[in-house]
């Protein structure tokens, strides 16, 4: 099942969090994805990431997060705990960065 058929499935009858987690339960995205996905403002999205982090881990689960990557240097944001893409490199203070995308894992 692709995810555009997961969203459309959900649209109708889910609350937009639901929707987000039936989204990162069938794989990786990032925020931009998401947002597009369930038509809601980014900046929404990302407290809808923050919330459902907190559910799952009250579940015993977690919310995996692929890191953002300086696209000039190669720097990966490892340590880096927000949900928001970093703006720019400590490294070579490059803005070419890529967005962080998150998943539920065994969903």
């Amino acid at each position: 099942m692709n995810t555009i058929s997961v969203v459309r499935k959900m649209e109708e009858r889910e609350t937009t969090r639901r929707q987000i987690r039936a989204l990162l339960e069938v794989g990786p995205h990032t925020a931009k994805e998401i947002s597009s996905a369930v038509h809601r403002p980014e900046k929404e999205v990302e407290n809808h990431l923050e919330h459902l982090r907190k559910s799952l881990h009250s579940e015993g689960r977690q919310l995996d997060q692929v890191p953002a990557e300086c696209r000039r240097c190669g720097f990966v944001f490892r340590k880096r705990d927000r949900l928001k893409a970093p703006s720019r490199c400590p490294i070579c203070k490059g803005e070419a960065i890529s967005d962080p995308s998150f998943r539920v894992p065994g969903g």
